[in-house]
């Protein structure tokens, strides 16, 4: 439940934050609500064309080996979760700038409100299509049942747009790279516990070595069924019996990612 909250939150925020920032530059334009909405709208509608194609692939898959597509529903959302957190360590800034410039041409007369609507659609469709992904990765995961992670997703959806309005607003004096800051962190903790479920399904299907299975065992000291060992695993993947193999993508998958986010930001100019 934990996992989707962040993961939804995190992607309703961005979303909100770049609807927010067209909003304010375009304050007090005739029409300025109605084309916002339109781009809403339009952008739900696609996510949830997105996430209905997610389960018909899920139900082909039962015909060419569930745990094939498992492991690559897994491993897409690695790669999407390490793309997401690079690919905004480097370009947070510049996002927010263009979103800027967008509403001043907008204000101004220079673009058409339907560039706005563009935007705004664009921006709930990526994010509304990767949240699909991300919450059907948690099912197949099988860590939390598919009523806790509603559950988790309507929080994090509810609080993301929360959030989203209170920094439009003025109201949140907290910076916005602080949110994402944190998020980052436990996106990464997350991406890397996919990877370790990656491992674990291949493991099953008798695709991978288990290397050791298993490699330890932590039972004694804290369960995978106690409160906290629940808590863990949602952050970062605890597991009190992982196989060899699980521990080496969870190990490779932090360090290239935090090695990635950390090169993006070396190359971010310091006017971006």
């Amino acid at each position: 439940m934990l996992g989707a909250t962040i993961i939804v939150f995190r992607e309703v925020l961005e979303a909100a934050l770049i609807i927010g920032i067209v909003a304010a530059a375009t304050r007090g334009r005739s029409g300025r609500n109605r084309w916002v909405l339109a781009g809403v709208g339009a952008g739900v509608v696609g996510s949830l064309l997105v996430a209905s194609l997610t389960g018909e692939l899920a139900s082909f898959a039962d015909g060419v080996g569930q745990e094939l597509f498992s492991a690559g529903v897994l491993g897409l959302a690695v790669l999407m979760l390490a793309w997401h957190n690079i690919w905004m360590s480097r370009h947070a800034r510049g996002l927010a700038r263009d979103a800027k410039q967008l509403g001043a041409d907008v204000a101004s007369g220079r673009r058409d409100m339907s560039a706005m609507a563009l935007v705004v659609t664009l921006a709930v469709v990526r994010e509304g299509s990767e949240t699909a992904l991300f919450m059907y990765s948690l099912m197949i995961g099988g860590d939390n049942s598919r009523v806790a992670i509603f559950l988790g997703g309507a929080l994090g959806l509810a609080l993301g747009a929360a959030a989203g309005f209170g920094l439009y607003a003025g109201f949140l004096r907290i910076p916005a790279k602080w949110f994402f800051s944190a998020t980052s962190g436990l996106i990464l903790l997350l991406a890397a516990a996919m990877a370790s479920q990656f491992a674990r399904v291949l493991i099953q299907a008798d695709l991978l070595p288990s290397l050791a299975s298993p490699l330890w065992d932590t039972s004694w000291l804290l369960t995978n069924n106690a409160p906290l060992g629940v808590l863990l695993h949602v952050l970062m993947g605890y597991e009190a019996t992982p196989a060899g193999m699980q521990v080496v993508f969870y190990a490779t998958a932090l360090f290239l990612i935090a090695a990635g986010m950390r090169h993006a930001k070396t190359l971010q100019s310091p006017s971006s």
